[in-house]
């Protein structure tokens, strides 16, 4: 089978593809033909030697795949050969073939395609697991998504508004803000680019109390960090629930605490990845009704741009440029 290999830490352009032996599943292990490939921040850390979970090198980067599975290890008795599965497996999805714990596979309905099947489980399962577990969010609230354009800020946007809130969408053109609002965001703003000024700051803050009736954000989703955190948590409302998601704008944020104490609002921090580890079965259950919510029409991830694996390293260069919108995917054969 083919991968495309990190070698070693650098950009995404000096990756390598090699020809690998096939994987064999051991206990409780599938073998699944892979035939797309989601890309997430996560892959540009991971090959910057900057993310929390460390690879041995070489290895392949992309956490989530699409494909069918083609063998089974011993114990597996909840699928067989020939089964459409979706699964999160941390690292490995750019290669041909990978193997997952048979235990973490997502069935795929027969109406939803590799591609969007490979786009939903990091992203989707953020969101879900931000909104619904960590933030609670109710029917009527203000949810304001920083990043709302990119993989899981829209997805946010889509779980919010079918969770039946009033969504307000951020980001950094209108390109991404006019996307936003097509998958149900209510309104939005641009905000500038870094550095910031504490002019623009306090627009920025000004900008979701406009948006949200002068009540400011019942719950914040945050993927972005950096100078736009301390603004977007001046925006609360009383008793706001701020979600910590990630730093795509590159610093992690300082903020003060003393707006947690003035606004009386929870700081939330998100770790999807680590909850699926400490509750399998939560997760898996989310994810099962993530995807049924997709099968049904309620959530539609958006897969803006597609990559052949002999070019994986473009899909991740568009993350780390932050140039795509939606979910970009690299799709194998």
């Amino acid at each position: 089978m083919k991968a495309m290999l990190c070698t070693h830490y650098g950009p995404p352009e000096e990756m390598e593809l090699r020809d690998l032996p096939s994987p064999v599943p051991g206990r409780n292990q599938v073998l699944i033909t892979v035939k797309a490939c989601g890309v997430n921040f996560p892959d540009v850390l991971m090959l910057a030697d900057k993310y929390q979970f460390k690879p041995p090198l070489p290895f392949p980067p992309g956490g989530e795949v699409a494909g069918v599975v083609k063998a089974l290890g011993e114990g597996v008795s909840n699928l067989k050969v020939g089964d459409r599965v979706a699964v999160s497996i941390g690292n490995g999805g750019f290669a041909e073939e990978v193997l997952a714990d048979s235990r973490r596979c997502v069935a795929m309905p027969a109406n939803v395609g590799f591609d969007v099947a490979s786009a939903f489980i990091v992203t989707y399962g953020t969101s879900y697991h931000a909104l619904k577990d960590r933030a609670k969010l109710k029917p009527g609230e203000h949810l304001v998504v920083l990043g709302a354009a990119g993989g899981v800020g829209l997805s946010a946007v889509e779980i919010g508004v079918a969770m039946g809130a009033k969504v307000i969408a951020g980001a950094s053109t209108q390109e991404k803000v006019d996307l936003a609002i097509k998958h149900g965001a209510v309104a939005g703003f641009v905000y500038p680019k870094l550095p910031l000024s504490r002019d623009q700051q306090k627009a920025m803050s000004d900008k979701i109390k406009e948006l949200t009736g002068g009540a400011g954000a019942d719950v914040l989703y945050d993927p972005v960090g950096d100078q736009y955190s301390e603004p977007a948590l001046r925006a609360m409302n009383w008793e706001g629930r701020y979600l910590v998601i990630g730093f795509a704008a590159g610093e992690i944020a300082k903020i003060p605490l003393n707006l947690t104490l003035l606004k009386g609002c929870d700081v939330l921090g998100v770790f999807w990845g680590m909850a699926t580890q400490r509750d399998p079965k939560r997760a898996n259950e989310s994810l099962q009704e993530i995807m049924k919510m997709i099968s049904d029409g309620k959530l539609h991830p958006d897969v803006s741009a597609k990559f052949p694996l002999a070019e994986g390293g473009k899909s991740i260069r568009m993350l780390m440029d932050r140039k795509a919108m939606g979910k970009v995917v690299v799709t194998m054969g």
